[in-house]
Order: C-alpha cells, then sequence, then structure tokens
C-alpha cells in the first residue's frame, strides 16, 4: 500500500507543471523553503554585521567624522559624527537580528526544512502549507524590524532585551516611540512564524519516518532539530506574553511592568508593577534561546564531524543523553543574568547551581567531538575546519561562563564587555561557525554544485584569526571594568588607557567583516557557476544523499527507502568500502553498531 501510494505521488508531482510563484515563491517544497531561510537571513545577517562594524568604529574613534556614518545614518549622524541615541538603537537591532533572525530563523529555519524529511525518509514536512505560513511570516517580521529605521523618531532603542521603563514609555526617548511598536510587532510575528515552524519539525519527526528508522537510529541532527524544535514551543510563547503586557503598559494604561516614574520632576500615574517581572519573562525564553541557536549548530557539527574523520560518532546515546539534559536544564537557569536585581541570595545560590551543572552535559559533547577525530582519517575541507572552529569557540566561551554562572564573581563583570566576549564566543560566533560547517557541507544537497574549496580555507582562516582578534581581548577590557553600551569612553580617565586595545579588536572586526565578502561571493556565484556536485560528494551514510541531485518535490522517485542501520557506519570491518549507507540491509551475520 505505502509503496504503490509513494509511486503515485511521485508520479502526480511529475506531471504538475510548477509556475515561478508556486516553485520559488510561495513554494511548499521543503528544500526551497530552506533556501528561502537561508537567503533571507544572509540579507539580515549582512545588515547585522554592518551595523556592529559602525558600532565598532564609534567605540574605537569617538566623534570623529566618519563618511560611513552620514552615508547610512543620515540625520542621526550629522557631520559624520554620531548622535548618541542612535548608537543605543544600532545595539538594539543589531542584537535582535542577529539572536533572533539570524541564528534563530536563518540557522534553524534552513537545515531543519532541509534535512528532517530528507534524513528520516520522508516526501516533505507534515505540513507543507503551515511551513509556507511560516516562512512568510518570518519575511514580513524581518521587513518590520527593518523599517523601524525610517521612522521619524528612530528604531526601537531600549538594548535588545528591551527593558522597561526605556520600553515602556513611549515618551522617554525618540526610539521608545513608533520604533518601540514596531519592534515588539515584528518579534509577535516572528515567534507566531517559530511556534508554527517547531510544531511542524515535532510532528514530522515523530509521524513521517520512514520504514525502519527507529529514534535510536536518527541521525543527531535530527535529534538536535527535535529537541530545539521543543524548547521553542515551550519557551516562545512566554516571551509573546511579556511583549503582549508591555504593549498594553504603552498604550492602554496597565502597570505591569512600572511603578514610581518620574519624568523631569513630574510623578507619573504608574504604580504597582515591577521591571523585575519583565527580566523575569524575558530571560525565561532569553536563556532557553542561547541553546535554540546552539543546539542545532552542535547537531550540524557531530555530523560533519562523523563524516570527515571517517569514524563513527563516538558516544552516540550520550550525544542523545546530553541533548536532552541541556534541553531540560536550560529552562531552569535564567536568573543568572539578574544576578544584580536585588536577587534573594539563596535564590542566586540555586541558579548558579543549575547553571554549573549544565557545564556537564555540555562537557560530554566537547569529550566526544574531540575523540571522534582522535586518530580519524580527516578530511580537511572547509565544512571540517568550521566544525573544529565550532569546538575551539564553544569552550572557550563556555569556560568563562562559569565565571558569570557564579553569583558572587558575576556582580564584578556584569554588563561589561567580559560578558559580550562571553556571549559572543559560545553563542554568536560558535553558532555562525556551525551555520557555516552546515552550508559548506549540504551546499551540494541544496543547489546541486560545489563551493569553491580554496575560497572556503580563506574564508575560514580569517574569520578565525579575527573571531578571536575580537572577542578575546574584549575579556581583559571587560575585567577592567569597561562598561557595554556606551557609545563613548572618552569622558572616563579611568579608561583611557583602553583606547588602543578598543582600536586593535575594531580593526579585527573591520578586516572579519570584509572577509565575509569572499564567503557571499563564493555562496552566489556557485548557485550558477560551481562544479556540479555528483549525488554523493562526501560518501556520507545517511539518507539525504541517496535522493538524485536534481530537486524533485517528494524527494524520491519510486519508493522511499527503508533504513536498516544506525547513521554513522564509517570504516565498518568487513566492507569494500569506509562508508555503508542506512538503506544498505545488513549482511548475514553483520550485526548493527550502537555507540
Amino acid at each position: 500500500m505505502s509503496a504503490h501510494a509513494d509511486t503515485h505521488d511521485a508520479h502526480d508531482d511529475h506531471h504538475h507543471k510548477e509556475t515561478f510563484i508556486t516553485k520559488y515563491i510561495f513554494s511548499i517544497d521543503h528544500k526551497m523553503i530552506a533556501k528561502q531561510y537561508l537567503i533571507t537571513g544572509t540579507i539580515m545577517g549582512v545588515i547585522g554585521v554592518i551595523m556592529s562594524l559602525m558600532m565598532r568604529m564609534q567605540i574605537a574613534w569617538p566623534e570623529e567624522p566618519n563618511v560611513i556614518f552620514e552615508a547610512l545614518l543620515g540625520k542621526w549622524a550629522p557631520d559624520g559624527v554620531m548622535d548618541a541615541d542612535i548608537y543605543l538603537a544600532l545595539v538594539t537591532i543589531h542584537g535582535t537580528i542577529m539572536v533572533f533572525f539570524v541564528l534563530t530563523a536563518g540557522l534553524s529555519g534552513t537545515f531543519s526544512n532541509l534535512l528532517i524529511p530528507l534524513q528520516i525518509g520522508a516526501r516533505d514536512m507534515a505540513s507543507g502549507f503551515l511551513n509556507m505560513v511560516s516562512y512568510w511570516l518570518f519575511f514580513i517580521s524581518s521587513v518590520i524590524m527593518v523599517s523601524s529605521f525610517f521612522v521619524e523618531a528612530g528604531p526601537a532603542a531600549a538594548g535588545w532585551t528591551i527593558y522597561p521603563p526605556l520600553s515602556a514609555l513611549p515618551m522617554a526617548q525618540g526610539g521608545s516611540g513608533m520604533g518601540m511598536t514596531l519592534w515588539l510587532v515584528a518579534m509577535a510575528i516572528f515567534i507566531a512564524s517559530s511556534l508554527l515552524g517547531s510544531l511542524n519539525y515535532v510532528v514530522t519527526v515523530i509521524n513521517l519516518r520512514t520504514k525502519g528508522m527507529s529514534m535510536t537510529r536518527l541521525p543527531l541532527t535530527i535529534w538536535a532539530f527535535f529537541v530545539t524544535a521543543i524548547i521553542g514551543i515551550v519557551s516562545f510563547p512566554v516571551l509573546l506574553s511579556a511583549a503582549l503586557l508591555l504593549i498594553m503598559d504603552r498604550s492602554f494604561g496597565t502597570s505591569f511592568f512600572l511603578s514610581d516614574i518620574f519624568i523631569q520632576g513630574e510623578v507619573l500615574h504608574y504604580q504597582g508593577g515591577s521591571p523585575v517581572l519583565f527580566e523575569h519573562l524575558f530571560w525565561f525564553l532569553g536563556h532557553p534561546e542561547v541553546y535554540i541557536v546552539i543546539l542545532p549548530a552542535m547537531g550540524l557539527v557531530s555530523e560533519i564531524m562523523a563524516t570527515n574523520s571517517r569514524k563513527p560518532i563516538f558516544g552516540y546515546r550520550a550525544m542523545i543523553t546530553s541533548i536532552l539534559a541541556i534541553a531540560f536544564l536550560s529552562t531552569i537557569v535564567w536568573g543568572h543574568h539578574m544576578f544584580i536585581s536585588g536577587m534573594n541570595p539563596f535564590l542566586g545560590s540555586v541558579f548558579t547551581f543549575t547553571t554549573l551543572l549544565i557545564a556537564i552535559p555540555s562537557a560530554v559533547k566537547a569529550f566526544n567531538w574531540i575523540t571522534t577525530i582522535w586518530k580519524g582519517n580527516i578530511q580537511m575541507n572547509p565544512a571540517m575546519l568550521f566544525s573544529i572552529g565550532f569546538v575551539s569557540t564553544f569552550i572557550t566561551g563556555g569556560l568563562t561562563g562559569i565565571i558569570l554562572g557564579d553569583s558572587a564573581l558575576d556582580i564584578n563583570v556584569h554588563d561589561t564587555y567580559f560578558v559580550i566576549a562571553h556571549f559572543h564566543l559560545v553563542m554568536g560566533i560558535s553558532a555562525l561557525y556551525g551555520m557555516f560547517a552546515g552550508i559548506y557541507h549540504w551546499y551540494p544537497k541544496m543547489f546541486g554544485r560545489m563551493l569553491n574549496k580554496k575560497l572556503g580555507y580563506i574564508h575560514f582562516w580569517i574569520t578565525a584569526i579575527c573571531a578571536y582578534g575580537v572577542f578575546f581581548p574584549m575579556h581583559f577590557i571587560g575585567m577592567a571594568g569597561l562598561p557595554r553600551r556606551y557609545y563613548t569612553n572618552s569622558n572616563f580617565p579611568l579608561f583611557d588607557d583602553l583606547a588602543d586595545t578598543n582600536q586593535i579588536i575594531t580593526i579585527f572586526a573591520l578586516v572579519g567583516g570584509v572577509a565575509q565578502l569572499i564567503y557571499l561571493w563564493n555562496f552566489f556565484s556557485s548557485i550558477f557557476y560551481g562544479k556540479k556536485a555528483v549525488q554523493n560528494p562526501w560518501r556520507a551514510t545517511t539518507l539525504e544523499w541517496t535522493t538524485p541531485v536534481k530537486h524533485i518535490h517528494g524527494n524520491w522517485p519510486g519508493e522511499i527507502p527503508h533504513v536498516y542501520r544506525w547513521s554513522y557506519d564509517y570504516s565498518k570491518p568487513g566492507h569494500d568500502v569506509d562508508f555503508v549507507m542506512q538503506n544498505v540491509p545488513l549482511k548475514e551475520g553483520e550485526e548493527e553498531l550502537q555507540h
């Protein structure tokens, strides 16, 4: 029955002629939607990186005229000197774009869509229509977020965490007006998009696995996407509720987050609310969000390392257990962002304990990645380099997390550049490395062509050197007490000695930013001129490499392949080649490996 239905579906797809609009714009094919997510996320990433480079130039050379500021910021940079208010707006929109629109939607949206049906042996997502709606909600929210730069009073300027009262009082400053409203609307639509996508991913993994694809035969990529989607379903509605309550405080006279507010000596009528309540609601999503960003990258890196080490992934079941442990612990550690908010010291010690506990499953993963490549026959292509880079930055950034997770130590460096250095390394750079690794590895599956390997090497080495050049020195200026989000430090003689360090950081940032142009050129030119890909260019074992190079809606012509073994049969004794695909039946007397 199943085989007949599969063949019939493929036959129907073959005869159904698609128009340009149904194929490239309002597509319900998961592979096309993955490409839409990737390209939209890339565009948002370019915007976010440009903002960060402007912030770095402002910090390195404050109050010096800059033609770039004048060209890009217009009235907010009279005579090329950046206005103080727009600096905080850049911080706000840069953080929002990179965390949500690039690392959440761009990374998870791209690879969950591309790989879930292909790796579990499904024709498509459980609901192609909801999948399409999910992408277009993401696109609309991206447009609204960027459009806030074009409103009269300027974009939201309350920091990416949008703490009240700056975000709750429209009259507080220019960026608290229409720009803040657009931020809230964009995020509400983004959350709707994320929830639709996450529900689709979970239902697809549970219901649409092909015959023989048990949960313990799933690639670690699918486990990571599956658990990430569950975290999103649990935590994103909390941010939505916070945003809705904030809208009510702004527009309907309520007082959820406001109390005893004075503006120019005048007492406002708000009473009874608490901005700390908003912090709890925000960080209840905000910390799981870190793992919504990093878990998909961990899944991609696990797959790429096994493939390019020509070895089975070390500790497959331990890796699954650590993903589940990280998912659970990520929802009970949010208070470590609030150690200086007047939190009860005993409660602080509870959050310290749960925060330090999360180091255990993270260390299990790091150990297993290192052990996977130990004595492997390593293929050092760009995807593998970015995967190794991921492990490096994840460990480096994770070590500083031990300091920030301890309530007694965190107080000394809270809201300094030490925090920026920590979360950019452990979440920002690591997740970007995972994303780049995934793009270099699965580009042939997405576009049927290969990326230029030499340009990939250049891209990796410049990016890796510049990433450490930017964020490693930030630990030291943070320990020296330099506060974040200040648009200039020239008013504080205490920090004069740090000016040279800030300039060095900025130079590394500019070089690293320009290096991404190499990647962009490689990405877009290879779509048209790259070397044509063969069906299984990396000699991998998972099901996506059994589909034809030319995309068809339905993934496989004829019957969907059945699965007979786990995902990591590399260098298995008794076989002529060093990989055995999942759809190859076991030989007589052959045992299935499960590490």
